[in-house]
């Protein structure tokens, strides 16, 4: 496998995995992580997966040779840890239905998106839920997926002037980006629906429902089952 490692600061290092945002890259991405996880090395504090990067965190404190600086002794035991990964290693992914309730007050820039595009609100929505979508990262704010696949005859601009509050489980457009607002916060996506599924949640184990490497599909649904799913969270 192709990688590179660079020092981020005195306590972290970055795995490069690739330079583009790719399924082999991000597939790489995903490799990476599973052999450090099950490594499991005591030093870890944490490991931040992104588009092309692995970032780790490490407690210095923790490790053995003190005769050498931290970061090399780190990377020397992730130039092990990565040479055990099997060429064509894949994990197989998870694939997640979310249901949206598209437009009115579930999804009030709807009417934008499709003015914006020349498309009618209906082609929007066959275009956004007909397309499978991949976790790439969680980031933002607590189980938030910046997801990969949406089509680019939906892309639109941000907002020029973002909401103070978006509500939860709202889902908008950025740009060539489409995602998921798992918290009530601000926010300057335009926003198209909402899913009852409450993607984070501080009691459940994990809290998050989603993960980076997942494969997640829109399914449209009327107000009237966005109701009765809400109530019977």
């Amino acid at each position: 496998m192709d990688y590179s490692l660079r020092p981020l600061g005195d306590h972290a290092l970055v795995i490069e995995a690739g330079s583009s945002i790719d399924h082999a890259t991000h597939v790489k991405v995903r490799s990476i992580c599973s052999a450090i996880e099950e490594a499991d090395p005591a030093w870890i504090t944490d490991i931040v997966p992104a588009f092309t990067t692995v970032t780790l965190h490490y407690d210095p404190m923790k490790l053995e040779h003190p005769d050498r600086l931290p970061y090399e002794t780190v990377m020397n035991r992730i130039h092990t840890i990565l040479s055990s990964i099997p060429p064509g290693a894949e994990e197989e992914p998870r694939t997640i239905e979310i249901p949206v309730c598209y437009g009115g007050d579930f999804g009030p820039d709807l009417e934008s998106v499709a003015e914006w595009n020349d498309l009618t609100p209906e082609k929007v929505i066959e275009l956004h839920s007909g397309s499978p979508y991949l976790v790439h990262m969680i980031g933002f704010s607590p189980g938030f997926p910046y997801l990969g696949g949406m089509p680019e005859e939906i892309a639109t601009p941000r907002r020029k002037e973002p909401r103070l509050r978006v509500p939860r489980g709202s889902v908008g457009i950025a740009g060539s980006q489409t995602g998921i607002y798992p918290l009530e916060s601000p926010g300057g996506w335009q926003l198209i629906g909402r899913t009852p599924v409450a993607l984070f949640d501080t009691q459940a184990c994990p809290p998050g429902i989603l993960q980076a490497g997942d494969r997640l599909r829109f399914k449209p649904i009327t107000p009237q089952e966005y109701k009765e799913m809400e109530a019977s969270r």
